[in-house]
């Protein structure tokens, strides 16, 4: 990855319409539809920008979308990547650093993740506070960081209390129930077994993902402010442990998304 190359994939992307956005919103696993509330919409599918990374997952349905919403200029990623794909750090996270030099100054993050800590329940909503990385990597190792921003970012504080606030805030008046915990962030494709669900939770995780924390990463390496939300989509009790289809996850996902589409779209007429 070089620094000419993001300036060409922003440059194409202005070419087409992409007029200096103020937010950006990564999509998750089920979590596309938010896009049908946006207006004046330009679509930029993936395979034509230049040195994107393609989305394999079926699920996903790999489109750069600029449009108005609530008033903001917003871009919103609509299937992301993921290392289970082969994929490297530096694939998962060139949409960011894309957004990030068409001119964003917020980052929203959705994801669909397993529910770790019981006392949460199928169909919540949660805030991730903080994370923790399982994915064996970082997506600022490589050679030419320096050229992108410091090498050792600080991640004391990876997730914008000020967002993070509001969207509590959002929530409490929507009477939409919203948890709040650790995210922990996996390799995957497989699921979990009893043994990691349990080693999870021992470790502080309170929701488990394949996602997410490769872009907060690079988010705090850009000084972008990011909040990120999971949508739970299965509970991961070790000692009550019934086989997941992704089918099923996708249907609770679909039917959780209005809600965390009605925190977003507040969010982003507060800002």
């Amino acid at each position: 990855m070089t620094k000419k190359q993001l300036e060409e994939s922003a440059q194409y992307l202005r070419n087409k319409g992409f007029d200096y956005p103020e937010i950006g919103i990564v999509l998750g696993t089920g979590l596309g539809k938010l896009v049908d509330h946006m207006e004046s919409t330009i679509i930029a599918h993936y395979h034509n920008i230049p040195f994107f990374p393609l989305a394999t997952v079926e699920f996903h349905s790999g489109k750069l979308i600029y449009g108005i919403l609530e008033n903001k200029k917003v871009v919103v990623m609509q299937g992301r990547f993921h290392l289970y794909e082969g994929y490297e750090f530096n694939d998962v996270t060139y949409p960011i650093r894309v957004m990030h030099e068409l001119g964003i100054k917020k980052l929203f993050i959705s994801n669909a993740a397993g529910a770790i800590n019981l006392n949460f329940k199928k169909g919540d909503i949660m805030l991730i506070e903080d994370h923790i990385n399982l994915q064996g990597g970082s997506p600022l190792a490589f050679k030419n960081v320096a050229d992108f921003g410091i090498r050792f970012v600080d991640m004391s504080q990876p997730y914008d209390i000020g967002m993070g606030k509001k969207i509590k805030e959002i929530a409490a008046r929507e009477n939409i129930t919203l948890q709040s915990g650790v995210y922990v962030s996996v390799v995957g494709p497989q699921l979990e077994t009893r043994a990691e669900y349990r080693m999870l939770k021992i470790i502080g995780a309170d929701a488990v993902g394949m996602s997410t924390v490769p872009e907060v990463i690079v988010a705090n390496h850009l000084n972008l402010p990011v909040v990120a939300v999971s949508v739970l989509t299965d509970e991961c009790d070790p000692d009550h442990l019934k086989p997941v289809h992704i089918s099923e996850i996708i249907e609770v996902a679909g039917k959780t998304e209005p809600k965390m589409i009605k925190l977003f779209m507040e969010l982003l007429r507060e800002l």
